[in-house]
């Protein structure tokens, strides 16, 4: 007698799925202002050295030190990581070893990009005024923004250069509040150097260390003389 076995087919091995990362979230536009602001001020950033630091937080003056030079073009900036960037969390020299957070009012920051001009590619002479303090007119440049570990990002931040003719104007109207960040500026370095990626930005936030930065909307007359992409 012949006995017949019956073999059970194996089923197919199902295709492995390949599981595709999210997508990155949207990119800022290019060219967008993005602040730590309030109903009447928006917050910009500067370096200076102890000498004029320590006058103007005390009298809430930035022209409180005789160090302080109005006949230079001075330059601020809305982007607090752009800032870190620029002076080395506050460690890159003597020059800019202290960051004061200015409170400017909105009417004088509107003021001033209405002057603005538009710099696309600063050249060898431009350079030479920037460093000077030459040449009349705001100077509106946008450069590359920085996170809070200071790598380039794809998107830009604005720089705002007074000039001679304006810095007294900018000194006793404009600039209402003086505090000084260089704390906060030196315990981000500490944050992101010595935590590496276990600190994100939204822990950042939460200890202070990373304002809450939003997008900063303005006239539309004013935008376009910056050059404003949204």
């Amino acid at each position: 007698m012949t006995t017949t076995t019956t073999t059970t087919p194996i089923p197919p091995v199902p295709p492995v799925t390949t599981l595709q990362p999210s997508p990155p979230p949207p990119h800022p536009p290019q060219r967008q202002i993005r602040a730590l602001y309030d109903s009447t001020t928006i917050t910009v950033y500067q370096a200076y050295p102890s000498a004029i630091a320590d006058a103007a937080v005390a009298t809430q003056r930035l022209s409180a030190s005789p160090a302080f030079k109005p006949g230079r073009m001075t330059w601020i900036k809305p982007s607090w990581c752009w800032m870190m960037y620029r002076s080395g969390y506050a460690l890159k020299d003597a020059r800019q070893e202290r960051v004061l957070a200015l409170r400017v009012t909105h009417e004088g920051f509107a003021a001033l990009l209405r002057r603005g001009v538009l710099t696309h590619e600063v050249g060898a002479n431009e350079r030479k005024e920037k460093k000077e303090g030459a040449g009349g007119g705001v100077r509106v440049q946008w450069d590359p923004e920085r996170s809070p570990r200071l790598e380039r990002c794809a998107w830009r931040s604005l720089q705002v250069g007074i000039p001679p003719g304006l810095v007294q104007r900018w000194v006793d109207e404009w600039v209402v509040g003086i505090e000084d960040v260089t704390a906060r500026a030196r315990g981000l370095k500490e944050a992101v150097e010595g935590e590496g990626e276990a600190v994100d930005d939204a822990e950042l936030r939460r200890r202070g260390l990373l304002p809450d930065e939003r997008v900063y909307v303005l006239p539309a007359d004013v935008a376009a003389v910056v050059g404003v992409d949204g």
